[in-house]
């Protein structure tokens, strides 16, 4: 009697086990509306899986990561050479592609176009009024209200930071200088909001405010957005089409660390960048390796379903295929991970 209770109890903690593989991850605000989607969806066919993914900003999901104190990390900023040389491990997974939109906060104005080298003014500081000579040449026709700007922007390291720095420094040699490019820069002038949704609560609660969020939350939370002149000169505004017109050209490296800010093309949105999932090229975790991978499959297939609903633009067909190849790649202890 001993022997049987003790073994029904040994196979209901395997059960337990079983049922209770969790799954921590980290990072980028910038994809998590759709992240959360993918983890809820890809749980109702696996309830043996539960993902716990704390949106904290690319800065922090690269260092948790690196720190091993995470299973996976998510960032919109690629890891930079130095940072990888801190965790030589990474494997770099494109997922979806999305577009930092400038939002603002203009009651009684429907309509703003805004020039990259306008946008790095007022990012600089140096045009405090809505009605700046600049902003007006930008919008011919508008009547621009004597309203001061306050910019909204990033209080923690973030990818949507890199994306929307590193267009300015392509468009501005000046803020190159002054400023800078990367998760985390010292801003000249703004109040700080942590996350997407700081930011977005911000520009929402301050009139004359201005301030750059991922495209998703603006359309979520009805924030007006403000057309970008593109590299070809053309006033785009953020789609799912204008962001997948970014990246028709992009020459994909082996890595997939990539940058397509300001990049050519008539329809072409500038500020636009891939965002990428952190795997280990070899896991150590049997069960947790396996899970990650198979997740990971049918996110870069039956996830890219989803990205276009939530306003997030799917890999290129030639980018979703190098993509799967690469996954395929991953081990866990050396051995190849079969398809389950």
């Amino acid at each position: 009697m001993n022997k049987l209770l003790m073994g029904a109890a040994l196979l209901l903690g395997t059960v337990a086990s079983a049922q209770s593989l969790l799954i921590n991850g980290a990072g980028a605000t910038f994809p998590a509306p759709l992240y959360q989607k993918w983890f809820s969806e890809y749980a109702k066919a696996n309830p043996n899986m539960k993902f716990n993914y704390q949106p904290i900003g690319s800065g922090g999901g690269i260092k948790q990561f690196s720190e091993g104190t995470i299973d996976f990390g998510a960032t919109d900023a690629f890891m930079k050479d130095d940072q990888i040389a801190k965790a030589p491990d990474v494997v770099h997974i494109p997922t979806v592609l999305g577009a930092v939109v400038v939002a603002y906060n203009l009651p009684g104005v429907t309509s703003v176009r805004l020039s990259g080298e306008t946008l790095a003014s007022i990012f600089l500081g140096k045009l405090t009024k809505w009605n700046d000579p600049a902003i007006v040449a930008d919008n011919p026709g508008v009547t621009m209200p004597d309203k001061a700007i306050v910019v909204a922007r990033r209080s923690d390291g973030s990818g949507t930071n890199a994306i929307f720095t590193d267009y300015l420094c392509k468009v501005s040699p000046e803020f190159k200088n002054k400023v800078g490019s990367g998760t985390s820069v010292n801003w000249p002038v703004g109040l700080g909001g942590k996350g997407n949704d700081g930011v977005t609560g911000l520009v929402k609660s301050t009139p004359g405010a201005i301030g750059y969020v991922e495209l998703a939350y603006a359309l979520q939370q009805k924030l007006a957005v403000a057309e970008l002149k593109n590299k070809d000169g053309h006033w785009v505004k953020a789609s799912i089409e204008s962001t997948t017109a970014a990246a028709a050209g992009v020459d994909m490296p082996a890595d997939y660390r990539v940058s397509i800010t300001n990049a050519p093309g008539k329809d072409a949105y500038p500020i636009a960048g891939f965002t990428w999932l952190l795997v280990h090229r070899d896991s150590k975790d049997p069960a947790k390796g396996t899970a990650i991978v198979n997740f990971l499959r049918w996110a870069i297939t039956e996830g890219e379903k989803m990205a276009g609903p939530l306003d997030y633009a799917p890999l290129p067909r030639g980018v979703q295929e190098r993509v799967l190849k690469t996954i395929d790649t991953l081990t866990v202890n050396g051995a190849k991970i079969s398809a389950k």
